[in-house]
């Protein structure tokens, strides 16, 4: 069992609990100290309610104790509850580092549950996710990735890579046995699926990151095809000023509209014309490279105008001010940002360029980290493809192992410290 470690658990500032967390070596005994009154024997899973020693003061809380390896970190673990206030909470705290123990570094706590067992890496960065989540979709993929759906797909593909690997050892050690060349063939068939299975994930990283990162629409066109208007009514708020004066908007304009689940940040950009002022024209130039990067581009158009800068995502045109002109032109989309006509429409163009529908019960890859270590299993896996036959078993036998250690990274079996580290840096201390 590691020394004892304590932190506050809770968001700093004043609120109606704050909550101490110990644990470790010694938890209980420095626990025990502090709270009266003193019972012979603390029950596991049993909340106590007494007085909590601070460092100069005394509260009335609570005392709950969890018995390793039955606990969140897999070690005796015990938890105050008191008033929360901060200073209350810091002086509890100040007291259980005077008994001995140790302020918690970023994550330990985590870090701890996951060196014993409890969780694994993946499970653990989708806890992170989650309490980071800005949307929906975000919270419910770093639910599954918590719950270790990811683990469990992926481990059952190294469960596959060992019997791959098995069978690669009795060829290369009995290859007189296989003279039909039948076991060659069910080696060959076993790898095909497990590629199949690891390309699937890979292909799931492409919504991922969207849920992720959101999805960057970029509202853009002529000036004077109503951009900031759109812009607002789509965010139901003025967020864009609005004038008929060419050139009102002159640089980039954010704002995030959440649409089944999924983020959206949609930026307005300026109104792309030829003759502008300096100012004017860096807001141009800002907007062109906008509508590059973007993963949607929303094209305000008359009617008569077309598109002319190159894009990498998905082109929508929209037909604004349906109020005031009658539609024309190929358009995508006729709308009417005043009167919010054909918004709703507009809405469900963009959620089927965007994301489309999220799989409540799929396990997305959302972590670049994840996905790296994927790419480099598929690529020693179609190593191995490509080669049985050309090359020697045992070589094959290196590309499978190969991918074995970098599905290993996501569950956390093959991860270097480095990657541990990295990965509970991005937890509060608390937690």
């Amino acid at each position: 069992m590691y020394d004892c470690i304590a932190a506050i658990a809770t968001a700093s500032g004043t609120g109606g609990v704050a909550v101490i967390r110990l644990s470790g070596e010694n938890s209980l005994e420095i626990a025990k100290k502090m709270f009266s009154p003193l019972k012979n024997e603390f029950k596991p899973n049993f909340m106590y309610a007494g007085n909590i020693s601070g460092d100069g003061f005394t509260d009335y809380g609570f005392m709950v104790y969890f018995k390793a390896p039955k606990s969140f970190t897999g070690e005796d673990v015990v938890e105050f509850q008191c008033h929360g206030g901060a200073q209350i909470a810091r002086g509890i705290l100040k007291k259980c580092l005077l008994l001995g123990a140790r302020s918690a570094e970023r994550g330990e706590f985590t870090k701890r549950a996951f060196l014993n067992g409890k969780l694994s890496l993946a499970s653990a960065e989708g806890m992170v996710d989650m309490i980071n989540a800005e949307s929906l979709a975000l919270l419910r993929a770093g639910s599954m990735l918590y719950g270790e759906k990811l683990t469990h797909e992926v481990r059952v593909a190294q469960d596959r890579l060992k019997d791959l690997l098995a069978g690669v050892a009795v060829e290369i050690d009995y290859p007189e046995e296989d003279a039909d060349g039948a076991d060659m063939e069910k080696i060959k068939q076993s790898l095909s699926e497990i590629l199949t299975e690891i390309q699937r994930l890979i292909e799931s990283y492409k919504c991922g990151k969207k849920i992720k990162d959101g999805v960057t629409v970029a509202i853009c066109g002529k000036p004077n095809m109503g951009k900031s208007s759109l812009l607002n009514a789509l965010l139901g708020y003025d967020k864009a000023i609005v004038s008929k004066e060419e050139g009102t908007t002159r640089d980039a304009v954010e704002g995030t509209l959440e649409l089944e689940g999924v983020k959206y940040n949609l930026i307005d950009t300026a109104g792309i014309r030829e003759r502008a002022g300096e100012v004017e024209s860096i807001g141009i130039s800002r907007a062109k490279n906008i509508m590059r990067s973007a993963d949607i581009v929303l094209f305000l158009t008359d009617g008569n105008s077309e598109m002319t800068e190159e894009i990498n995502g998905k082109l929508i045109k929209v037909f604004n001010k349906c109020d005031i002109n009658e539609p024309c032109g190929n358009c995508d989309v006729v709308v009417s940002a005043k009167t919010g006509a054909g918004l709703e429409t507009l809405k469900k163009i963009i959620i089927q360029n965007g994301v489309g529908e999220v799989a409540l019960d799929k396990a997305y890859i959302i972590e670049e980290r994840h996905y790296a270590a994927l790419l480099r299993a598929d690529s020693a896996l179609c190593s191995a493809a490509e080669n049985i036959g050309a090359l020697t078993l045992d070589l094959i036998a290196v590309d499978l192992k190969d991918a074995w250690d970098a599905l290993g990274e996501i569950t956390g079996e093959t991860a270097t410290e480095e990657i541990i580290s990295t990965v509970f840096e991005k937890f509060c201390v608390g937690k």
